[in-house]
């Protein structure tokens, strides 16, 4: 990594010099070339608005003009906004978000019920709402359009292709279009990437996701997000035969001796991977007899944002990791 950045460093001193050898016409005229690009993209941002957008909740949003300020209510539209390079737009957020770290220096304006007033105050052009919540805080978000700021609900994304589009609508109702097509591109080429790898994959693995600690034993079913994860990585869901998120009967789940165990707890409670395999009973699930129990990051794998691909990659690594080894 030393040798790239001195590399690169070595690249942009060597450009300094070049350009430094002409003479003040040269250096004048590359500046004027500069200001007109810049002048250029600002005319092209200026051009894509006024847009009218549908939000989740099917209300047309008329959005004026690029917002100067935006307020996000759920980490998944932070994270979305800040990989569009949003960061500077962004005055608040929501007391969640963690990522990336400037996101941890916003404003904040509450958790799941957030702070009217507190939005009202920074004076934001744009609120980015998400659909898992806005049922929930209809008269705020309401406050929030009376008082003149544009709200635009994201979908409440569940499945990939449809986080792509999450991203492109955040993209079109900020101005970032062109961000959010090369974001979205860069996703799908890394999820092929992945893909490509299990690809002669024919014998399906039994995977147990837990996204709750013992006693409870929640976990995912069909329907859900992650198991659309598990299913583009040819794995069998132990609780692909359930609705939504459930809690899984001991006894059922060692009759279904899954190959892989995946905890996603393991930010707030101490050794997960460890207290799976040292439970009573658990000793014959193959999973726990063959050390294949893992604990992936629970933000990579829940967030409907950029970092889902990443998500799906560390599943990957849980699950076949003889061939994501040197990953």
């Amino acid at each position: 990594m030393k040798k790239l950045y001195s590399l690169l460093f070595l690249l942009l001193l060597s450009f300094g010099l070049l350009t430094g050898c002409g003479d003040g016409k040269d250096k004048q005229v590359k500046e004027d070339d500069s200001s007109k690009n810049t002048e250029q993209v600002d005319q092209a941002e200026t051009a894509a608005f006024p847009v009218t957008i549908k939000d989740a909740l099917d209300n047309e949003v008329v959005i004026e003009e690029k917002p100067a300020k935006i307020v996000s209510l759920i980490p998944s539209n932070t994270e979305i906004a800040f990989e569009l390079g949003l960061g500077d737009e962004i005055v608040g957020v929501s007391d969640f978000d963690n990522y990336p770290e400037e996101a941890a220096k916003k404003e904040k304006i509450g958790g799941m019920e957030f702070n009217v007033e507190k939005i009202i105050s920074l004076s934001p052009d744009l609120v980015l709402a998400h659909e898992s919540t806005a049922l929930n805080s209809t008269e705020g978000l309401q406050q929030l359009r009376d008082s003149g700021i544009k709200v635009f609900v994201v979908d409440d994304a569940q499945s990939i292709d449809a986080v792509y589009e999450s991203i492109l609508m955040v993209g079109k109702a900020t101005g970032t279009v062109k961000e959010a097509e090369t974001t979205v591109k860069a996703m799908k080429e890394k999820l092929a990437e992945i893909e490509s790898k299990i690809a002669d994959i024919a014998d399906k693995k039994v995977v147990y996701v837990e996204v709750g600690p013992a006693p409870e034993n929640y976990t995912t079913g069909k329907n859900t997000f992650m198991d659309g994860m598990l299913t583009i990585l040819k794995a069998e869901n132990v609780a692909g035969d359930q609705e939504g998120w459930v809690i899984m009967d001991q006894e059922a789940l060692l009759q279904k001796n899954p190959d892989v165990i995946i905890t996603t707890y393991g930010d707030y409670v101490e050794d997960p991977i460890g207290q799976v395999m040292n439970r009573d009973g658990w000793q014959d699930v193959s999973a726990v007899k063959n050390k294949q129990v893992a604990d992936v990051n629970s933000d990579l794998v829940t967030r409907s944002g950029p970092r889902i691909i990443e998500g799906i990659e560390e599943l990957a690594k849980a699950i076949y990791p003889e061939i994501f080894k040197n990953e």
